[in-house]
């Protein structure tokens, strides 16, 4: 397959649509169609399921399109670098964090980045652990955020900040009351936890089996900040990453620290094959001085041990 077949297969994946696909590549319909049948006769094998005039994606093409990810990751990479050459820009710097640090620490810390370097340009993007690793290796990013780390060839890093988990409350939840919240107290409530094979769902459920709690979830769910939104919404109480509920969001929510202590660590990696630029090393800077800024503030990715505090979102 090349380029030019895979960008139609991810269009048409992600609009489920011929018509809709065709419009955002600029083609006619027929040639979306015609493409299609293509690479299916290459292939000797099906891309998509057609019900009710709507393309569903096979397995096969779903692998196909994720597999594609960095293809495209690059070509993007390649067309912004072009474009910073033929517009002259002072600079170019690329960011990947997971969820939990992409929507605390970093913003304010890009926010005074860029009032000093108006003409600089950021690509900043939001992954899961295993696309931070990903974009720092193949140098789509120069700088990776992440919660948590296992050692990798090749990439070096630095810890951003320290915490620990917490638990999450609707104001209205009878453990809103608590000083602090034990597994043991969850087990009596309905509870969101993280999805198993991810860093924060191992961790709580290790905390769970040391405190000789049972854990069972009435729902659970991928990311932190989704676990947020619900127990605002009321569904239930989390335990959660300390820097997710300062994201904000549709509901107040109450956080209180979580027994027995599971820490967290946040990271920044990079990639040892070639120095940091001026850039990385100044938006390093940067990120090291909104720590500093929130730890002295009260807590900046935790909550403070045998306090409480409310996030009204």
């Amino acid at each position: 397959m090349n380029l030019r077949q895979l960008e139609i297969l991810r269009a048409v994946v992600r609009h489920r649509t011929t018509v809709a696909a065709a419009e955002e590549l600029a083609l006619s319909q027929p040639a979306i169609s015609n493409a299609l049948k293509s690479m299916e006769g290459q292939l000797g094998f099906p891309l998509f399921d057609r019900i009710n005039n709507r393309l569903f994606p096979t397995a096969e093409a779903m692998t196909l399109y994720k597999e594609s990810e960095a293809i495209f990751a690059l070509q993007a990479k390649l067309e912004n670098r072009v474009r910073d050459l033929r517009e002259n820009r002072l600079g170019h710097l690329g960011l990947v964090a997971t969820p939990p640090l992409a929507y605390s620490i970093i913003p304010p810390a890009l926010s005074a980045f860029l009032r000093q370097r108006p003409q600089t340009r950021v690509l900043f993007d939001v992954r899961r652990y295993e696309g931070i690793i990903d974009g720092v290796l193949s140098r789509v990013a120069e700088l990776g955020f992440a919660l948590g780390l296992t050692h990798h060839p090749g990439i070096a890093h630095e810890t951003v900040q320290t915490g620990e988990m917490v638990c999450v409350v609707a104001p209205d939840h009878p453990l809103a009351a608590r000083a602090a919240v034990s597994a043991a107290d969850l087990v009596a409530h309905p509870f969101i936890g993280l999805e198993r094979g991810t860093r924060l769902g191992e961790a709580v459920r290790e905390s769970f089996a040391r405190a000789g709690a049972p854990f069972n979830p009435t729902v659970e769910v991928r990311y932190c900040n989704t676990a947020c939104v619900l127990a605002g919404a009321g569904v239930g109480a989390a335990v959660v990453d300390p820097f997710s509920p300062r994201q904000g969001g549709a509901h107040p929510l109450v956080v209180r620290p979580f027994l027995p202590r599971t820490p967290v660590t946040a990271y920044v990696l990079w990639s040892e094959a070639e120095p940091l630029s001026r850039l990385a090393r100044a938006f390093l800077d940067e990120i090291r001085s909104a720590t500093r800024a929130l730890d002295e503030a009260g807590g900046a990715g935790r909550a403070p041990r045998g306090t409480a505090e409310n996030n009204s979102a």
